[in-house]
């Protein structure tokens, strides 16, 4: 059986983006999909001096554990001031460091959620570059502008037609990457 990786690059409890990836594996049909936080892989701020020092933290070799025991990622970002997020930034960098393409044959459904109306594209934008660069292939994605107008979180549900449909196509495409 194929297995994803879920997770949000907020550090927000009540993300939007951890709310979207979350309710996107419950719709994945056939994968395993597990869903994490990435604050239960807490990591100091990036830093050479701190590397070289102290090497590479418990809970990066787990992070990284955890992705190399899967076939894809399902990975919804935010947007802080036009860009993704310095928590998400600093994983990035983390996982680069002890291992360059940590995203090797990774398979990627890339989301963005924002509660404005470009639904942070900017950031999905971002992160669609670069997720290459570590070895990852982006599948297929979907922004998501105005979540709590277009999505119940009581009813667990996608109100906006256009954007169930896109959720749905997105999801196949990623599915059947695997």
């Amino acid at each position: 059986m194929k297995k994803v990786l879920a997770f949000a690059g907020s550090n927000s409890s009540a993300s939007i983006n951890h709310k979207l990836v979350s309710f996107a594996a419950t719709q994945m049909d056939g994968p395993q999909v597990k869903v994490v936080r990435l604050t239960d892989y807490p990591l100091p701020i990036f830093g050479e001096d701190l590397e070289k020092a102290g090497g590479y933290p418990a809970t990066l070799k787990d992070l990284l554990a955890e992705i190399k025991q899967v076939d894809g990622l399902m990975i919804s970002v935010n947007e802080h001031n036009g860009s993704i997020s310095a928590f998400f930034k600093n994983t990035l960098d983390w996982l680069s460091r002890i291992e360059y393409k940590f995203l090797e044959n990774k398979k990627i459904l890339l989301m963005s959620a924002s509660p404005g109306r470009r639904g942070a594209l900017s950031a999905f934008e971002y992160t669609q570059g670069i997720l290459p660069r570590y070895g990852g292939e982006v599948v297929s994605g979907l922004t998501f502008p105005s979540f709590s107008e277009n999505f119940s979180e009581v009813e667990q549900q996608i109100s906006d037609k256009e954007l169930k449909e896109t959720m749905f196509n997105a999801l196949t495409l990623f599915s059947s990457s695997l």
